[in-house]
């Protein structure tokens, strides 16, 4: 073996080590943003870790870096740029498949397919255009797998340490004008080989000495897209969640109310604490929901359910909402028992004066029950599933008032 094919072996498999893909990668190459946004949307919730080329030219430093399974080209009108994409992608030996998306009639789709092929590439068939989801997602089926995510064996420390933890963003809708009143924060963890990771597979046990951390990153991350938002669009409200251990600390109490914006146009900081927690450690959360609510800070009880009753006959209630938890709205429009609890807890909260939410809103008959019922906010996959930051600040102004269909 000549040194030159040594080292073009070395190269290659210093790319590839220890960078095993589970979650295939796609990269968007189109020189219109806004069919990447849509592209990159749809195919992130198909599982795939996305990156975007406006240019040929970006592409090169992509297929070094992110390694991607799919290569999608969006046609232009003169075909040039597509060209260049085939060139680069022969030149590199890519091993991938690639998708052609253009308009139906075009024959520079048919001559992009046909020249990839030619030259050793492997061309999924085209899609054109318009199209629906579930179109896309037949022509990249062969690279989205069914199988659940594995649950890696990362702590929470490994994944502040490398950044890979973010805030997703959650819509809580007005249930009476159906108009945005901000949205709940949901961290997420953006792992290298498993993609896109649920809390589930690693938020830490309560009394890891690491949840503090967590918590710190939440709130700092949470104003840090506060400030983002307000220059893409307008003011949004955000609601975070921490555990009362972590409320439980003067000085993370303390620290929380110095680091809350003195900006003009900051609406205040919603921190939503599970309903358990709340009753287990009353007084002191009714203390701490006291304190804070004069540094712009408000509490909300979250996944309030059957231990509704507990909250009942308090002499004083600091606490901005109740939220019901997701198990007795969904499917309520059907359930007089899940009705019972609902109507139950909107009483209480009435009683005490504060807002009442119901989250797990899936289906429009839900909604109408949850509107009839008395419900002030609403919150579900009917409204909005989470989303990225970007992702969520776009359809913040592609739909600025919604409506369910």
């Amino acid at each position: 073996m000549t040194d030159s094919m040594r080292g073009g072996l070395l190269a290659q498999t210093n790319i590839i080590f220890g960078r095993r893909k589970v979650a295939p990668r796609v990269c968007v190459a189109d020189g219109k943003k806004h069919l990447r946004a849509f592209l990159t949307d749809i195919l992130e919730d198909f599982g795939f870790i996305t990156s975007e080329c406006e240019k040929a030219d970006d592409l090169e430093e992509t297929l070094a870096i992110h390694l991607p399974d799919l290569v999608v080209i969006g046609v232009s009108v003169d075909g040039i740029e597509a060209g260049k994409i085939l060139e680069i992608l022969v030149r590199r030996e890519f091993s991938g498949r690639v998708l052609v998306i253009g308009p139906r009639e075009s024959i520079i789709v048919k001559a992009v397919r046909q020249v990839g092929e030619e030259y050793g590439l492997a061309m999924l068939p085209p899609l054109t255009t318009p199209f629906a989801a579930g179109a896309l997602r037949e022509r990249v089926a062969i690279l989205v797998t069914d199988k659940p995510v594995p649950s890696p064996a990362v702590h929470v420390a490994e994944a502040l340490h490398a950044g890979w933890l973010e805030l997703w963003y959650q819509p809580r809708i007005d249930a009476r004008t159906l108009v945005r009143r901000g949205a709940e924060a949901l961290v997420r963890m953006r792992h290298p080989t498993w993609g896109v990771v649920p809390p589930a597979y690693f938020i830490p046990e309560s009394d890891d000495p690491y949840f503090r951390r967590l918590s710190e990153f939440v709130i700092d991350r949470a104003l840090e897209d506060w400030r983002y938002l307000l220059e893409q669009q307008s003011p949004t409200d955000i609601s975070i969640n921490l555990p009362a251990s972590f409320l439980g600390n003067h000085q993370a109490v303390r620290d929380l109310c110095g680091r809350m914006p003195a900006h003009p146009a900051f609406g205040g900081l919603l921190v939503e604490v599970k309903s358990a927690e709340v009753i287990n450690n009353l007084n002191v959360l009714i203390d701490v929901a006291k304190e804070v609510r004069l540094r712009n800070i408000a509490v909300s009880i979250d996944d309030v359910g059957a231990d509704w009753p507990a909250l009942m006959g308090l002499e004083t209630f600091p606490f901005a909402e109740l939220k019901v938890d997701r198990q007795f709205v969904t499917g309520c429009a059907n359930d007089r028992l899940k009705q019972t609890v609902c109507r139950s807890i909107i009483e209480l909260a009435k009683g005490y004066g504060v807002r009442v939410v119901a989250e797990g809103i899936e289906t429009r008959a839900d909604f109408i029950a949850a509107n009839e019922m008395g419900f002030d906010l609403v919150q579900g996959f009917l409204f909005g599933k989470p989303m990225g930051l970007k992702k969520f600040a776009r359809s913040a102004l592609i739909h600025p008032v919604l409506a369910p269909k």
